[in-house]
């Protein structure tokens, strides 16, 4: 059996201080509404334009769980008696935005597409299913999310949406007409959180390269030198 040493105990430990950090900063972020869902008592949130990125500093599977970590926490201190369904599906595809962000699987496109199949069909889903062309963003943004931010945080965001979308034709009851209503919401909706999970990962990415270079804590942050703000290259695309 192989005994960690005492460096590797000491990185463990601001590892897991590092994620304690970053999930309560998630659970600041539930706090803020936004705005409510259609048919719900539950709600967006900021967490919405923070939780995705938990998966680009922590690593695909540890920021999705640390994410339904954050979601269920809060779930249970503030949601617990609410008997909605759409306050448990609201549990889910935060889980799988963080993982799109984090890492480039061949799950990015799975996901996404089984959520298409799983709407289109839904007897109310057949009826709308140009509705779940919003899908294909994510499947799409997956061969050019190491291009540019924008890309990857819309693909994050939108397979967040698919499988939000994917069950919420199952477990509350809408009409069509109200999912051809939200066609013109989704689009300002998606655009906005994609633009605040961009916004997000580049701000905490250059505090993290900040604190890195001038030494000012021990541990050693996760930072993508991609996205460094610098005078000779855009913090949104790469070259």
């Amino acid at each position: 059996m192989t005994l960690l040493s005492d460096n590797q105990r000491s990185f463990n430990k601001k590892q897991i201080l590092f994620s304690f950090v970053f999930i309560v900063l998630g659970l600041l972020f539930l706090q803020v509404p936004l705005t409510h869902l259609v048919g719900s008592k539950a709600t967006f949130t900021l967490f919405d334009a923070f939780g995705p990125v938990a998966g680009g500093f922590l690593g695909a599977m540890p920021g999705a769980l640390s994410v339904l970590l954050m979601q269920v926490f809060n779930f249970l201190v503030h949601g617990a008696h609410i008997q909605d369904a759409g306050t448990i599906i609201r549990l889910l595809p935060m889980m799988f935005a963080a993982a799109y962000f984090g890492r480039k699987t061949k799950l990015n496109i799975i996901i996404p597409a089984v959520a298409i199949l799983a709407f289109v069909v839904h007897p109310i889903g057949r009826t709308v299913w140009f509705f779940s062309l919003f899908w294909l963003i994510p499947i799409v943004s997956y061969f050019f999310r190491e291009r540019s931010l924008i890309v990857r945080s819309l693909g994050a965001t939108f397979t967040a949406h698919a499988v939000g979308g994917a069950l919420w034709i199952y477990f509350i009851p809408l009409p069509e007409a109200v999912w051809v209503s939200l066609i013109p919401v989704v689009i300002i909706e998606r655009l906005t959180f994609a633009g605040g999970i961009a916004a997000t990962y580049l701000i905490f990415n250059n505090v993290f390269n900040f604190l890195n270079e001038k030494n000012l804590v021990s541990y050693q942050f996760p930072v993508n030198q991609k996205y460094v703000w610098g005078l000779n290259q855009s913090p949104l695309f790469n070259r």
